[in-house]
């Protein structure tokens, strides 16, 4: 990859193969070992219904090549219950267990309620704390359109939040990255039919148009498809991988995926 190309990561929301596309990855010892010889991210959504140990993180982390990145997701109990207030504990207990990835963590996911409302004093006092905890790159996926003004921007700019790009968007301004630039993350759950629906090729090309736009040599773009239900993730992945890949995008032979 010459210097001055983009650094694109695409990957799906957990790391199983469906069936029908099990011929394009390479041979593993584990279902994470063959996903990643052709995707070089994925999307750990488990740990926002329960926890995992460190030691299973770190079980993780040895079974993917160097230059992957695992994309954790916070727990409900901190975004849905707690709805970002008093989670000093908790945020505590996922970082201890996530530091488990070691250096193949590469982004923290927050996800927040549709009824999650904009509040300037929540919002700073808790990416305060977890600035002061970890400087691990971190996207916030609000879904309430108070998220979506300059004033909100501005807080995550502040707090090197960046916002997450979503497919369906609740809102127009939800379809483009927010936030801290450095990390432009998109998430696409699938649409009309959220998780379900696959994305057909103009889709898949204003994505890549999208991604490329606001890609560079000094950010990592992330592309998530969350559209799982179907198995159609893996496919619009390995679509989009091969729309990006000679603009730099985090593809990979099964060769080049061997440690």
């Amino acid at each position: 990859m010459a210097p001055s190309s983009p650094h694109i990561r695409i990957g799906t929301a957990a790391w199983s193969i469906p069936r029908e596309y099990a011929d394009q990855f390479g041979e593993g010892d584990s279902v994470l070992a063959r996903y990643a010889t052709r995707f070089d991210t994925v999307e750990i959504n488990s740990s926002f219904y329960r926890p995992h140990r460190a030691a299973t993180y770190a079980r993780w982390a040895a079974s993917v090549p160097k230059d992957f990145r695992f994309a954790a997701k916070l727990p409900q109990e901190i975004s849905h219950e707690l709805a970002l207030r008093r989670a000093g504990a908790a945020l505590d207990r996922f970082l201890d267990q996530v530091a488990g990835l070691g250096d193949r963590l590469g982004c923290l996911l927050l996800q927040l309620p549709p009824s999650q409302a904009f509040s300037a004093r929540v919002a700073a006092t808790f990416f305060g704390m977890l600035r002061r905890r970890t400087a691990v790159p971190t996207t916030c996926e609000p879904r309430h359109a108070s998220w979506f003004t300059p004033a909100a921007d501005a807080l995550l700019k502040r707090h090197v939040i960046s916002r997450a790009a979503a497919d369906p968007a609740r809102v127009p301004e939800a379809r483009v990255p927010g936030g801290d630039p450095t990390t432009p993350y998109f998430r696409w759950h699938g649409s009309p039919r959220i998780y379900y629906s696959a994305y057909e090729p103009p889709a898949l090309e204003s994505l890549a148009r999208e991604v490329l736009a606001v890609a560079g040599p000094r950010r990592e773009a992330w592309v998530i498809f969350d559209n799982t239900a179907h198995g159609f993730a893996t496919r619009d992945a390995l679509q989009l991988r091969a729309l990006l890949a000679p603009a730099g995008a985090g593809s990979r032979s099964r060769a080049a995926a061997r440690r």
